[in-house]
Order: C-alpha cells, then sequence, then structure tokens
C-alpha cells in the first residue's frame, strides 16, 4: 500500500513539472524569444529601404560642429523615410524644432536657407494635423546627453528631378526654441541653431 501511494505521489510531482516547463517554455516565446526576435530583424531588414539621400547637420554658431544626421530611404514608389538623429549637448533636456527649409545654402547662420519648404501651399502645423508644411518635422525631446531620434515616413517627399516635392537641395534647419504649431509660417521657433542641405547620394 505505501508503495503505492509513493507511486502515485511521483507521478504527479512529475505532471507538475512537466506542466512548469511547458509554462515557461510559452512565456519565453509571448515575450519576445528566439523566434519572435529572428522575425522583428526580418522585418526591419525588409523595411530598411535603399539610401537615397542624406544631411549632416551643423552648428550654425560653430560649423565644424555636427550635431546630427538625416538620412532618407526610399521604400517603394512613394514611400520615403527620414531618419533623424540628433546629437546636440548644447541644448540637452529641451524641446527643439526641426522643419525643411527651401534652399540649401546654411550661410548667414542658417538665414540663407529662407523660409519653411511648403510645395503645397498649406499653413503651417503640427505633422499629420489638418494642415501642416510636407517639411514640418516638429519638436524632438533631447535626452540629458542632447541625443535623439525621430523616423518619419511619407509619400510627400520624392528625389525626382523637377517634382514639386523634391527634397534634394532643400535645407534642414534645427531650431533652438520649441514649434507651438500655430504661429503663421514659422511656428515661433527660435534661432537657427543647426543646419543641413539634403544631398541626393
Amino acid at each position: 500500500m505505501k508503495r503505492s501511494y509513493l507511486f502515485v505521489a511521483g507521478m504527479i510531482a512529475l505532471a507538475s513539472l512537466a506542466s512548469c516547463g511547458g509554462a515557461s517554455t510559452n512565456s519565453d516565446e509571448a515575450t519576445g524569444g528566439d523566434s519572435a526576435t529572428v522575425v522583428m530583424e526580418n522585418t526591419s531588414a525588409e523595411a530598411a529601404g535603399t539610401l537615397v539621400a542624406s544631411a549632416n547637420l551643423m552648428s550654425t554658431a560653430d560649423p565644424s560642429e555636427q550635431i546630427g544626421t538625416a538620412k532618407f530611404y526610399q521604400l517603394d514608389s512613394t514611400q520615403m523615410r527620414m531618419d533623424l538623429v540628433i546629437d546636440y549637448k548644447a541644448k540637452a533636456d529641451s524641446n527643439v524644432a526641426v522643419h525643411f527649409h527651401e534652399h540649401g545654402d546654411c550661410g548667414d547662420k542658417g538665414n540663407n536657407t529662407h523660409g519653411h519648404w511648403n510645395p503645397t501651399k498649406e499653413n503651417h502645423g503640427e505633422w499629420g494635423s489638418a494642415a501642416f508644411h510636407s517639411g514640418d518635422i516638429g519638436n524632438i525631446q533631447l535626452d540629458n546627453n542632447g541625443h535623439a531620434t525621430k523616423s518619419v515616413t511619407t509619400d510627400r517627399w520624392s528625389i525626382t528631378d523637377g517634382a514639386a516635392n523634391n527634397i534634394i537641395g532643400r535645407g534642414i534647419i534645427v531650431h533652438g526654441g520649441t514649434d507651438d504649431y500655430t504661429t503663421q509660417p514659422t511656428g515661433n521657433s527660435g534661432p537657427r541653431s543647426g543646419c543641413g542641405v539634403i544631398e541626393k547620394q
């Protein structure tokens, strides 16, 4: 009789261990185990696109100091993605506004880029709102090292010669202040602290 009890108890213990093992495996998959990571990597690789343009963002106070980059990838016949990276220690722990401007000339501390690039003739505003310029990238929060990244995917841009939405040769301005998204046509974004020119690869 004792042997029977011991045998049953042993079987119950083994069943419990097997059950726990199964739960652990399912948990790993649900929280991003190896298979999930592989899927994410593949998706990222497929979405990377082809690098077609870039800009080096330089300080307007010291044109030898780089404060960021913008890289543009063609995803398909209409969609383009910009990956923006800012490393601007002087503006750590603050918001900076970023806009595309009409001309690719960073002279006179960025003022030679003139006004916002606005091929659709809309009011200035927040990206994705009822009305906004095609280069209204908006406010970007920098961390305590002055670092931030932002990606934008859109069909508003192209690199086609002669096209109204061609971004090649446009200026990118990093402002020293925050865009209020309402003041026309600039957003009252403060001084032009950084500047770069979008160039074809």
